[in-house]
């Protein structure tokens, strides 16, 4: 979705607000997915010398935990404020997407947001053990290895760093 920042900067004289559903289903967050669109309210608002945005977002984030690698799922519900003026649209250091015609990628927008609210680790709860390096169990199931030490087979080419060690 398109948004004519340079036209509504020029003339606006009343508020624009819009609803839409950024579906990211095929985008590439690394470490988490988006199964269904996210929510979003866009909302620009002129000013004397330019205009505030508000961009409502709401995302149901689907991963696994990265120390037990339990499927888990978060709910995000964040809004960004931004302020604009005429000439931030000629800057090549201007931080939101717009095109050089001066019209704002509202999905791309919405993409990178979810990049900076959510983590790129994601655990199951903030005690999460994580998995036995031995048995591969859950450390929260009651894995029967005693310790790493005692129960995993020591590697003949680090004896050497044992010894020097002693």
């Amino acid at each position: 979705m398109q948004f004519n920042l340079r036209s509504f900067l020029d003339s606006a004289c009343k508020p624009y607000e819009t609803e839409f559903a950024a579906d990211m289903s095929g985008a590439d967050f690394g470490a988490f997915t988006l199964n269904t669109p996210a929510q979003c309210t866009f909302t620009a608002t002129p000013t004397e010398d330019g205009a505030a945005l508000l961009l409502c977002v709401k995302a149901d984030v689907q991963s696994e935990c990265a120390r037990c690698l339990e499927p888990l799922s978060r709910s995000y519900d964040f809004e960004r404020e931004y302020f604009v003026r005429r000439r931030d649209l000629d800057d090549p250091d201007f931080e939101l997407p717009c095109s050089e015609q001066g019209c704002l990628d509202l999905q791309e927008l919405v993409f990178q947001e979810l990049l900076f609210e959510v983590p790129p680790v994601l655990l199951c709860s903030a005690d999460c053990q994580g998995l036995c390096p031995v048995c591969g169990k859950k450390k929260s199931a009651g894995c029967s290895c005693q310790t790493a030490e005692e129960a995993a087979p020591v590697d003949a080419r680090l004896s050497i760093l044992k010894q020097l060690l002693s």
